[in-house]
């Protein structure tokens, strides 16, 4: 029996493969010049999505929130609408029952609807998505190396004013960026668009747990980032070049936007060769989620501290989060209450003070009774689920 011996096997050098002196080959089933065979598990760089949640299914914060008018992470993790100025939105997490995106697999999407148009916006007035990523976690990009890889971002979109669309990558470590642009063809009917963008040979990303790379999907913009020449190649950030075409969706109040199915992958695609979407577990997307946006209902333990607050602590419930978070009450969770075993429970009024790291955290209540100085106390959550401390790492 003979041994065939390889260093590297090319994924984009075609199907066929030459045996022998004589010329003889062989055929390897597949799609040929994409090295994606055509019943097996795709081949790529990064083990999981590199975007989390691009199907959209985890929204820890909340399924609705109205009246918009700033920026803020409100609904599906991860995703950030970003308001300044031009606007007043409703955003929800949709649940789709069909369509394109539906019958391709995503049962969940991003949905903004207008609510206060503004059909002539200020010069610096901008209405757009971002996703963050850390630098960390883009190394393999090669980024700012003679051996930078271009990239390739894919999406299901669905909106009810067609046009000129710019999806934008921008570098927040070296403030340069690149866009592309887009066509949404058809009102209200999902499409999909696969947007490649060039290898940039100029600025590293960090190698840490910051916001290094943005993904941008521009909805309106003021003259300030329209009045240049679209910026189609890696460059210094300049802002009148970035979004310069962009159709505005915020000019009528029968506008909304969707998007679901996000996906970015190291390498140039089109239609046809993009790899499959990664679909993962809820379980495993919202793991991956809580690393930047955790809620806590009960558990935290400690003691009285004085006579009318309470102190507690622990670790966080879905491991550690990217950053020491920002911690908050939840409103609607103060049916929570502190309770001293065997002695009495006190309801929490307000957070009087929060601390810890990236592994946990400690907080002081304001309680709307007296627990004993020193006596042992437990978060404890009175009949509801609703979460009493909403914990975010964000970018």
């Amino acid at each position: 029996m003979s041994t065939v011996s390889v260093n590297t096997i090319d994924k984009n050098s075609g199907s066929t493969l030459t045996i022998g002196s004589a010329g003889t080959t062989v055929n390897i089933a597949g799609t040929a010049g994409t090295g994606f065979p055509a019943d097996t598990d795709t081949v790529r760089p990064n083990a999981m999505p590199l975007v989390i949640n691009g199907s959209m299914a985890v929204a820890q914060r909340a399924t609705s929130a109205t009246g918009l008018t700033s920026s803020g992470y409100n609904t599906v993790d991860r995703f950030k609408t970003n308001i300044s100025g031009l606007g007043t939105w409703t955003e929800t997490q949709e649940s789709l029952t069909s369509g394109n995106a539906y019958t391709d697999g995503f049962s969940n999407a991003l949905k903004i609807d207008c609510t206060t148009a503004d059909a002539s916006p200020a010069a610096s007035d901008r209405l757009y998505w971002t996703y963050r990523f850390e630098g960390q976690d883009l190394q393999l990009l090669k980024k700012g190396t003679a051996n930078a890889e271009k990239v390739t971002v894919s999406f299901w979109i669905k909106a009810t004013k067609t046009g000129t669309n710019i999806l934008e990558l921008y570098d927040n470590d070296n403030s340069r960026d690149v866009s592309a642009a887009y066509t949404i063809s058809t009102t209200n009917t999902w499409e999909h668009k696969v947007v490649s963008f060039p290898a940039d040979t100029t600025g590293v990303l960090d190698d840490n747990n910051a916001s290094s790379l943005f993904i941008i999907w521009a909805l309106g913009a003021g003259s300030n980032y329209t009045s240049g020449t679209l910026n189609t190649s890696w460059s210094n950030n300049v802002n009148a070049n970035r979004y310069v075409g962009q159709v505005n969706h915020g000019d009528s109040t029968s506008n909304n936007v969707h998007i679901t199915g996000v996906q970015m992958e190291v390498g140039e695609y089109t239609s046809s060769t993009i790899p499959p979407f990664q679909h993962e577990s809820y379980g495993d997307n919202l793991m991956r989620c809580s690393r930047y946006f955790q809620l806590m209902a009960r558990g935290l333990v400690g003691r009285g501290q004085t006579s009318t607050t309470c102190s507690v602590g622990g670790t966080f419930p879905n491991g550690q989060m990217r950053a020491t978070p920002t911690i908050t009450l939840n409103a609607s969770g103060l049916a929570s209450s502190i309770q001293t075993p065997g002695v009495d429970a006190y309801d929490i009024s307000s957070l009087a003070s929060s601390g810890g790291n990236s592994l946990g955290i400690f907080v002081k209540f304001n309680t709307d009774g007296s627990p004993a100085i020193s006596t042992g106390a437990i978060m404890v959550t009175n009949g509801n689920d609703n979460p009493l401390l909403l914990m975010s790492a964000e970018l």
